[in-house]
Parts: structure tokens; sequence; C-alpha cells
């Protein structure tokens, strides 16, 4: 959403630091928000069939198409029974409880086929009762789709992440697999908060 002070932002080696949102979208960039932006007064299933509507091109004409809504509809039903959440798509989303709202909006991200998922914090406002199903969902997103999370959940991040870039006040204090980023004592003093025994 915002412009970049320096460096470049490319995808497939092609810049994409100047596109809008969605044509960025359309190019195969997908996110989630750390607050959900979702629509409270439809229904689950309805949400993420907006979204797939969207990504074939007929998202204003559907009122007019029953037939392509209807396929939205029933595409909308497999991408959440691909999160585990298939038995909420009739439910209307602000009766949702929050874990399961994070995972529509995954679902949501998901409709939109991104080959560069963007996840802000998808464990963020989750009890610690629910935080099992974000894990079940990341444990279940496509391996060939590359993935970004910005979180601050350490055992989350532990969990999933190949490569980890720790940050210190917008700037890149390291990088390194989780394994490097554990044992580096300057990562434990100032983000994890202990040292290493």
């Amino acid at each position: 959403m915002l412009s970049s002070d320096q460096g470049e932002i490319t995808l497939d080696g092609t810049s994409i630091a100047g596109l809008r949102p969605e044509d960025r979208v359309r190019r195969g960039l997908a996110r989630t928000h750390q607050i959900n932006t979702l629509l409270t007064e439809t229904r689950a299933r309805e949400n993420v069939a907006i979204a797939v509507a969207e990504r074939e091109k007929h998202a204003w004409r559907m009122m007019r198409f029953g037939r392509q809504w209807r396929a939205c509809l029933e595409e909308a039903d497999q991408r959440l029974a691909d999160m585990g959440i298939a038995d909420i798509g009739n439910e209307l989303v602000r009766r949702l409880p929050y874990g399961k709202q994070r995972l529509l909006e995954i679902a949501i991200a998901l409709a939109l086929k991104p080959r560069v998922l963007l996840l802000d914090e998808p464990g963020a406002g989750v009890p610690s009762t629910e935080s099992h199903i974000i894990h079940a969902a990341l444990d279940r997103l496509p391996k060939d789709m590359a993935i970004l999370i910005i979180e601050h959940d350490m055992d989350l991040v532990f969990r999933f992440a190949r490569e980890i870039v720790v940050l210190v006040q917008g700037k890149v204090l390291v990088r390194g697999t989780p394994a490097e980023i554990e044992k580096n004592d300057e990562v434990r003093s100032v983000y994890l908060g202990r040292s290493r025994q």
C-alpha cells in the first residue's frame, strides 16, 4: 500500500513497485492483514466466492450470471475445506471465533491463486486455545508457493520458517536458518530477551 523509500521490489524479475495493489494481485501476490478485513455481515463462503469471482474477472457481473456465481461458491466451499473449516461456510462471519476468521482470511487469499503469499501475523489475536488451528492450516499450505510470514510468535516462526530475517527498528539484524537464528547471541539478547546458556 505504501511506496518504498529505496530498493526494488520484483516478482519473477519484473518490478512491481509502481503497480497498484490490485495489479500486484493479478501478477500473483496475495496477502492477509494483521487485523481482519472481512465482510462480517455475509457468510464465510460468500467472502471467499467474491475473491474467486474477482480472480475470474466477473465479480461485477456476478448478479447477472447465476451459473458463474454458483461455480464461485463451489470453489469457495473447496477452499474452506482445504483450510479445514468446511463447517463454517454458511455461518455469518461476525459469529465466527477469531481463529476461524483468521483461517477464512487465508482461504480468501488462496482463492486468488497466488504464487507469493504474504501473511501478516497470522496468529495475532488468536487465543492460545485456538492457535493449533492456525498451525494446522499453515502445515497445509501449498509447498510450491513462496510464503512470507511477518510474525512475533517465535514458536510459530521456528516451527514453519526455512529462512528467518530478524528486523530491529526497521533494519535487518541478521538472516539465517531457524537453527542459526536460535543460536545467535545478538538475536537472543535483542529479540528473544535471553542469553544462550
